[in-house]
C-alpha cells in the first residue's frame, strides 16, 4: 500500500538566507548522506537525518526513487524560495524524473523527533 505524505504547512522563505549553498546547488549531486552502492546503471544512497539536522541543497539531475525507512516530519526548501512541511511515512516511495534541464534543487531539514532515514535510487542510464 502506497503511503502518501502529510502536508502540515507550506510557504515561502528568503533564499538569500541560503545563497552561497543555492550558488553550489547545482553541481552539487550528493544526494544523501552515504553511497550504498554504485555502478554504471544505479546509485543508491542513504539520507539519514536526526532531529534538527539539515542537508544541504543539491540538486537531481536524474530520475530515481526513494523510500522512507523511518518516518518522521522533513521541511523541504526549494530553489524558487518555496518551502513544505510533510510526515513522511515508512515505507512511503516516489518515483520521480529529471534531467539537468529539469533539475530540482532543494534542501531536506529534519524537523521531527526521530530519526527520518531513506533509500533513494538514482538510475544513471
Amino acid at each position: 500500500m502506497e503511503a502518501s505524505p502529510e502536508t502540515v504547512a507550506e510557504g515561502r522563505f528568503d533564499p538569500s538566507e541560503f545563497s552561497d549553498e543555492l550558488d553550489a546547488a547545482p553541481q552539487n549531486l550528493e544526494l544523501g548522506t552515504s553511497v550504498w552502492f554504485e555502478n554504471q546503471r544505479i546509485r543508491v544512497w542513504e539520507v539519514k537525518l536526526e532531529p534538527g539536522e539539515r542537508g544541504a541543497f543539491h540538486s537531481h539531475t536524474t530520475n530515481y526513487f526513494w523510500t522512507v525507512v523511518e518516518g518522521s516530519r522533513g521541511l523541504q526548501r526549494f530553489s524558487d524560495g518555496s518551502y513544505i512541511v510533510r510526515d513522511y511515512v515508512e515505507g512511503e516511495t516516489r518515483y520521480l524524473e529529471h534531467t539537468p534541464q529539469t533539475a530540482l534543487i532543494h534542501d531536506l531539514e529534519n524537523v521531527g523527533d526521530s530519526t527520518l532515514r531513506f533509500v533513494t535510487v538514482e538510475l544513471l542510464d
